[in-house]
């Protein structure tokens, strides 16, 4: 197939250029999804929109307030091996680096991970159980949402046409909150997981639960909060957990696919599950 390339130089141009072309634009950030859909049929656009010369979509460091900002243009491998990133949470950069193969970190950016709304990446489980917020613009102007209002179902996002992920955006963690990311992988290490858990937790002084943020990926079209888990633990003891845990089965939506069938995947995310909060709370 043909298409017109083009490579602007600040976000401004891109937005122009999205706002030019319309319908038969398509922005690409690392690459990764877009020529796999391309060498597949499945996407067909007149003009491709890189962004990878933008310099100000780039950058990974602390904001004045404690939290973190990572620019949408980041790698899987910068936010993997960023000093800043891990300071923030060891967490985070292990959700990043477990994200395929070194190769496909080196290409693949946060943006467009999020762009994708692939719901068995690595990332954005983590990045919702860290409360972030996505930031966008467009030639209309600027917004922030919440990164849970993102992803809407498979491959889908609550993104306009002519709006672009610029940069997200973590909040302060804290003091005294434990994050884990986990990942159920039956076959290679670079496959999909068949369920993956990100979980922070905070106690309160009394030794109870005073927080928790429980989100599920790979068992549904989008990631998963286990808000009904999450209500079952605040303010309880953490002998609690293992009951509250069993309340997520009812959480999910998986599907039967090559990872096992819905009913293996309810049974794994259980345990999954359990496996995280045992790690958050020792």
């Amino acid at each position: 197939m043909t298409f017109d390339y083009h490579e602007p130089r600040t976000l401004a141009e891109a937005l122009a250029l999205l706002d030019r072309y319309g319908e038969d634009a398509h922005l690409m950030a690392g690459g990764t999804a877009t020529v796999l859909l391309m060498r597949q049929g499945l996407l067909r656009p007149g003009h491709v929109i890189a962004l990878r010369a933008i310099d100000e979509l780039g950058g990974i460091a602390h904001t004045p307030d404690g939290g973190l900002r990572i620019g949408a243009m980041a790698t899987h491998r910068a936010v993997e091996r960023s000093a800043d990133a891990f300071a923030y949470s060891p967490a985070l950069t292990d959700a990043f680096g477990s994200v395929a193969t070194v190769r496909i970190r080196n290409q693949a950016t946060v943006g467009g991970n999020l762009a994708h709304a692939d719901p068995a990446q690595d990332p954005p489980p983590m990045l919702s159980a860290l409360n972030a917020t996505v930031s966008v613009r467009s030639s209309r102007g600027g917004r922030s949402l919440p990164i849970e209002e993102l992803a809407v179902d498979h491959f889908t996002t609550s993104l306009a046409h002519g709006e672009i992920i610029t940069e997200v955006i973590l909040p302060p963690i804290e003091p005294g909150t434990r994050e884990t990311y986990l990942k159920f992988l039956p076959r290679t290490a670079d496959d999909y997981a068949t369920v993956s858990v990100a979980a922070t937790l905070r106690f309160a002084p009394g030794g109870t639960i005073a927080e928790t943020r429980i989100v599920l990926g790979a068992v549904g079209p989008t990631p998963i909060r286990a808000r009904r888990v999450e209500d079952a633990l605040r303010g309880q003891p953490v002998s609690r957990a293992r009951d509250a845990v069993d309340l997520v089965r009812d959480e999910i939506d998986p599907i039967d696919d090559l990872r096992g069938s819905a009913a293996y995947k309810r049974e794994m995310a259980r345990i999954w599950t359990g496996r995280a909060l045992a790690q958050v709370t020792r």
